[in-house]
């Protein structure tokens, strides 16, 4: 399985991408830059975006993604997520006001879109990928997602603080790899907390939860760009953890 980084911040700037990953060129994870970083023939070969909730900085380039499938006549794109993502995506974006319903919009090859409903803790096919919705903890639902294909399995947090659940689904997997969110400095605990991020001690603690795990990468994404510095500084302090930290244009194979 190859993991291409297409954006990895909790913010943008010319150096700073929003979130946005790629698997093996065909199914996206969020959607902060999928246009911005790819091509139009790169665009074309994807055929699913999972969405893990609603926020425009994982979401904005859904728009543009759209537009472009349109343009050039498909095929059909699938966007899947929880039913509250799905919700507001057909009430607040694709709504004919702030952005065409491209569901309504056909090309020679189907609907330009298309919506899979996830229900949580339920497997689906997506575009050849076993993936599983877990909730997790944010200001609106949002969702981590496992992904596995063959004898890769990875796991992406999504937009969270501390959570339960997760942790239980994650114990019990093989994983190659998590990618797991840090937002904020540990000065700005109250503002982790008012909207649903973590901070490099919450997120330490929340790693514990998976137990004897040092070996597992562990890749961090969703750093705000303007506590960059303090937030990587505060990170070296986690020991007996597989730490990376992210950045656009990273690729792996898992």
């Amino acid at each position: 399985m190859e993991l291409r980084v297409l954006g990895c911040h909790g913010g943008e700037t010319p150096a700073h991408r929003t979130s946005a990953f790629l698997i093996d060129g065909k199914v996206g994870i969020d959607a902060g830059a999928l246009t911005s970083e790819l091509t139009l023939a790169e665009q074309r070969r994807v055929q699913s975006v999972l969405v893990s909730h609603c926020h425009m900085d994982h979401i904005q380039d859904l728009a543009t993604m759209a537009d472009t499938r349109c343009q050039a006549g498909g095929p059909t794109l699938q966007l899947a997520g929880t039913e509250a993502t799905i919700g507001a995506l057909k009430a607040h974006f694709f709504n004919d006001l702030l952005w065409p319903d491209f569901t309504k919009i056909k090309t020679p090859k189907g609907p330009t879109i298309r919506y899979l409903v996830l229900k949580p803790e339920v497997t689906y096919d997506v575009s050849g990928y076993s993936v599983r919705a877990v909730l997790v903890s944010h200001t609106v639902e949002s969702a981590a997602f496992v992904v596995r294909r063959g004898r890769s399995t990875i796991a992406y947090s999504g937009d969270t603080g501390p959570t339960t659940r997760l942790w239980e689904v994650l114990r019990s997997l093989d994983l190659k790899a998590l990618l797991m969110e840090v937002s904020f400095p540990n000065a700005q605990q109250r503002l982790a907390t008012a909207s649903g991020h973590h901070t490099p001690r919450t997120l330490a603690s929340e790693l514990d939860k998976l137990g004897d795990r040092s070996d597992l990468p562990i890749l961090l994404f969703h750093i705000k760009p303007t506590f960059e510095r303090a937030v990587l500084r505060e990170l070296t302090r986690i020991r007996g953890r597989n730490l990376s930290i992210l950045h656009p244009g990273d690729t792996f194979i898992l």
